[in-house]
């Protein structure tokens, strides 16, 4: 097996305390954080470790990046906004208020969207990136959704559902749900990723169970993973999949038609729950808050 090891030390992040979504942007160099505890999203250099800027945007959680102009949208909780943050100036370009608080959001390349669910609730808030306005909405089934993945090809939007141990397919052009599928193995629905490469979903639960599926919903196959598993990432490439929960890091290869293999394993000792994964240089990176501060930290998988 693989080791994770530190690319450099702990990057310490002004004290406010918690975390919550995290994601890369490979091609800027950029990973961005939801410190939701001091209602900041955190940009941290990639390159370096060292965190470049904190911007006030309101009680964040979701967090995702447009890959070509390298926009970031983040889903502002309780404050019931989403807003557009230029990465460069460190500075909120546009916010628009939504119906409802807001948790995880992705983003869709081929519309233009962004898909921000409703925290706790039966909505999907649907938001033109241009104009930054709501265009739309769907009704989810359930009433905990969880995270979101697209397909921008199929025009198809995935969500997780945890109070229904289910994800939910559905139409991005009449923003209907086409069909909800159950997973029996899982229980509480949280993780979730597309991988295009591979035409596959996988999906993880809180049970410590990872599974694969067909776009359509048919089950391929599951491996044991760390319990209390929260996000997982996807790299660029849609090979390697890093997970966290439970004080633990794990690196799964994804091979075609098969369980994801793991590779790499790291117990942190720390309260990890969120990660991402950097397409282009395979680092891994998470955050977390202890006694001592807030910190933010990559990993190379050796």
């Amino acid at each position: 097996m693989l080791h994770l090891v530190p690319a450099a030390p702990p990057a310490r992040v002004p004290v406010y305390s918690g975390f919550d979504y995290v994601t890369v942007d490979s091609a800027r160099g950029r990973v961005y954080a939801a410190h939701t505890g001091s209602n900041r999203l955190v940009v941290v250099d990639s390159r370096t470790g060292r965190v470049r800027g904190q911007v006030r945007v309101g009680p964040l959680h979701g967090v995702a990046v447009d890959p070509k102009s390298g926009d970031v949208f983040t889903g502002n909780g309780s404050e019931q906004t989403v807003s557009k943050v230029d990465p460069r100036t460190l500075r909120v370009v546009a916010q628009t208020s939504v119906p409802g608080p807001v948790d995880a959001l992705i983003y869709d390349p081929s519309s233009s969207r962004v898909y921000a669910d409703e925290d706790g609730g039966s909505r999907i808030f649907v938001i033109d990136a241009n104009t930054l306005k709501q265009v739309g909405t769907i009704a989810s089934p359930g009433s905990d959704p969880e995270y979101l993945a697209v397909d921008p090809k199929a025009g198809l939007l995935y969500q997780n559902l945890n109070d229904l141990d289910a994800f939910a397919i559905i139409d991005t052009h009449t923003l209907k749900v086409r069909r909800i599928v159950k997973t029996p193995q899982l229980r509480h629905n949280h993780p979730l990723q597309f991988d295009a490469r591979l035409g596959q979903l996988i999906v993880g639960g809180k049970n410590g169970v990872l599974s694969v599926y067909t776009p359509a919903g048919k089950h391929v196959g599951d491996v044991r993973v760390q319990p209390d598993l929260d996000q997982c990432s996807l790299d660029d490439a849609g090979d390697l999949l890093a997970c966290a929960g439970a004080q633990t890091l794990t690196v799964y290869r994804l091979e075609a038609g098969k369980a994801p293999r793991l590779v790499a394993k790291l117990t942190t000792g720390k309260r990890v729950h969120t990660v991402a994964i950097d397409g282009k240089t395979k680092q891994v990176w998470t955050v977390w808050a202890d006694g001592r501060g807030d910190w933010a930290q990559g990993y190379t998988i050796q």
